[in-house]
């Protein structure tokens, strides 16, 4: 395919469309390199200050990434799922045919610190439920689960399921306690050694880190959680009405 200079569309667009389109199409492999910035200028016969304006934009995108004295790269696509307020990771995942699995990494109780026991409504100190899970995708890490319940609203909750059921379901039929409201909140971090231990990637990996308090029909707060998703493997979507 060539650059038409005679279209009003401008041509650094249409190279990016060229290069959308071979990434999508899978003309190259995953982790695979694409043409040098040199060899794109010669091919399309467009300035190279150009091309590399148009590979960073689909760096910046996620289609491509880039290693310092190797060159320009095909990203793995990123799993695009909503936030966890509409339904759960492990649910979507698997209605979009991937294979996942959970691994427990700590289930105990422990005493409520400031913070925790601000986000759940109770008193500092009060026993609360911890579970920690590492949610794997084809055999890869992909996100870190950390959840917080008040000991006294799931007494009897065990280990026993965590890893083979999601813990929404657990609550609801166990205890009966279903999310009526959801508060939410996203923001970018960067993992901790402990962190980057258990998602397999190095300490200070980008990570995007989504916190859910969840309410009961009568507005008690049964849970609060925080996912730690890795940057590189996921990307989450929003959806809203407007009256």
């Amino acid at each position: 395919m060539v650059l038409d200079k005679n279209s009003p569309k401008p041509l650094y667009a249409q190279l990016e469309d060229i290069l959308r389109t071979a990434i999508l199409n899978k003309e190259w492999e995953v982790n695979h390199a694409i043409p040098s910035e040199i060899e794109l200028s010669r091919m399309y016969s467009i300035s190279r200050m150009t091309v590399r304006a148009v590979i960073t934009q689909l760096v910046n995108e996620g289609m491509l990434y880039r290693v310092q004295g190797k060159g320009t790269f095909v990203a793995e696509p990123k799993i695009s799922t909503k936030s966890l307020a509409y339904m759960g990771v492990r649910e979507q995942l698997e209605r979009m045919g991937y294979q996942t699995s959970t691994r427990l990494v700590r289930f105990e109780t422990v005493r409520a610190n400031a913070h925790i026991a601000g986000k759940l409504g109770i008193t500092r100190g009060d026993e609360v439920v911890f579970i920690e899970r590492v949610r794997l995708v084809e055999g890869c890490p992909l996100s870190l689960h950390l959840s917080y319940l008040p000991k006294a609203m799931c007494p009897s909750l065990t280990e026993e399921y965590l890893e083979t059921e999601q813990l929404c379901v657990i609550v609801e039929k166990q205890f009966g306690l279903k999310a009526a409201a959801v508060s939410e909140s996203l923001e970018s971090v960067l993992a901790t050694e402990e962190e980057a231990e258990l998602l397999e990637i190095d300490r200070r990996f980008p990570l995007l880190m989504l916190e859910d308090v969840n309410k009961s029909p009568v507005g008690r707060i049964f849970e609060y959680s925080k996912v730690l998703f890795r940057g590189d493997k996921i990307k989450l979507y929003f959806e809203y009405e407007t009256k």
